[in-house]
């Protein structure tokens, strides 16, 4: 049974309305280029994000016009009607500033047609003069608009519970004999991903072609390995942003990430006759980001090692270019010969059981005394106290360690936990993610009279 996408919230409207924005408000970085300069966002960006519990996956647009008059135009206008067309939810951008536009009118034609689920969001409401202009955005007919200012950070908090009530609920129980371990077959176009994926099933289930970009849609296999149900899914591949061809690329690239995110692990594939690019790292990136796990496949060995490649300096180079994730274990396969495709589904499943491991209490006491005796950091001359640790999940393993103050935590010492704990109870392959959490104050007793 296929595992349900992870749902797309995308943002439209016409340019300069503040789109970029809010996305990056809603995100909590800055991720969209800003700019009073109009249709400056011209191609999708989608970028995970975790909204009132819900995992999505927000989908910033350009300027959507209903009347195109330049190429550069009709091409922003495609990719936003393709984030529409794509989305779980549209939130729908208008400007309070500038008020009712007759392409405002134009845009809610189309998503009423378009029969998705719309927030109407005016933005830039700021001050009581400019809230009062709202009303007159009624007249769209798409319910009640929804004041913010991105800018200002007013009206977030409202509008991320109304576009969590719009989304599609996900499934109570777990349906029988869905898959268990869900893996991802990420990378680059043209590395072998679906050749790859044959190779793991041993028969022909994706199209294989030399030409890049032949998958264009994650599809989903099941499949059974030693009496362990999987969910192997291919997907298309990857570029960096600003490299992404419009058109149906660009739905290959929101399929990918929904892929990541609905994934346990995922197979990060490289080709082995080329180094380590700027693409490679940029979707492994994508990985940690979702807290997934990651195995690296480096694929076309047989080739590689033909024109005189050796495993030793061919490691290191892995190594040096995906230094941010030195606990993803490496190997060397060819998906057309099937030299070391067993041992990489191996490795994947021992991923995929890491994220599933607990560590006692008593340990985790035991691994923390230890940590802070060796190192602890202080912040501003105020020092760090942490009072506990305990797990609070798997898959991926989460940790919590309550301190005195949360902002203390420089990002090196999160690094130094981590560490800990991977050299005490392993997490191969595995992200993991470390809350810090301020101690609650006890309350002071109210004496009786």
């Amino acid at each position: 049974m296929p595992v349900p996408s992870v749902p797309l919230v995308a943002i439209v409207g016409r340019p300069n309305v503040g789109k970029s924005t809010l996305f990056n408000r809603l995100l909590g970085k800055r991720v969209a280029i800003e700019a009073q300069e109009p249709g400056t966002t011209r191609d999708r960006i989608a970028m995970p994000l975790l909204l009132e519990g819900h995992r999505v996956i927000l989908v910033d647009t350009g300027g959507l016009l209903s009347h195109t008059a330049t190429t550069l135009e009709t091409l922003v206008r495609e990719q936003a009607l393709a984030a529409i067309r794509e989305a779980h939810v549209v939130v729908f951008v208008t400007d309070a500033s500038t008020g009712l536009h007759p392409e405002d009118h134009a845009i809610a034609d189309l998503l009423r047609r378009s029969g998705k689920p719309v927030v109407l969001v005016v933005n830039k409401a700021e001050g009581p003069g400019r809230a009062l202009q709202v009303g007159e955005f009624y007249a769209l007919g798409l319910g009640d608009p929804l004041p913010v200012s991105a800018l200002q950070d007013r009206g977030i908090g409202e509008l991320r519970e109304r576009i969590a009530s719009l989304l599609p609920q996900a499934p109570e129980a777990r349906p029988e004999g869905e898959p268990v371990a869900k893996l991802a077959i990420v990378g680059r176009p043209n590395v072998g991903k679906s050749s790859l994926l044959n190779a793991l099933l041993g028969e022909e289930r994706a199209i294989v072609s030399p030409e890049p970009g032949t998958t264009r849609d994650a599809l989903d296999t099941p499949a059974t390995y030693k009496g362990m149900r999987l969910l192997l899914i291919d997907t298309a591949g990857i570029r960096r942003r600003g490299r992404i061809e419009p058109g149906v690329e660009q739905f290959a690239v929101l399929r990918a990430l929904q892929a990541i995110e609905r994934c346990d692990v995922a197979i990060l594939v490289l080709d082995a006759l080329e180094a380590v690019t700027a693409q490679d790292a940029h979707i492994a990136g994508y990985v940690l980001d979702a807290y997934k796990g990651i195995v690296v496949a480096v694929n076309k060995w047989d080739l590689a090692r033909r024109e005189g490649a050796k495993e030793g300096p061919a490691l290191e180079a892995v190594r040096t270019g995906l230094h941010f994730i030195p606990y993803a274990p490496v190997l060397f396969v060819s998906a057309l010969t099937g030299e070391g495709v067993p041992t990489l589904l191996e490795a994947s499943l021992e991923v995929w059981r890491e994220r599933q491991k607990r560590v006692p209490q008593q340990d985790l006491n035991r691994l923390l005394a230890e940590a802070v005796a060796r190192h602890l950091p202080s912040h501003k001359g105020k020092p760090l106290h942490i009072y506990s640790l305990r797990q609070e999940g798997i898959n991926p393993p989460t940790f919590v360690f309550t301190v005195n103050d949360p902002e203390a935590v420089h990002f090196s010492y999160q690094r130094y936990l981590a560490n800990a704990l991977r050299e005490a109870f392993g997490f191969t392959g595995t992200p993991l993610r470390l809350l810090f959490k301020a101690r609650a104050r006890k309350r002071e007793r109210v004496q009786s009279p």
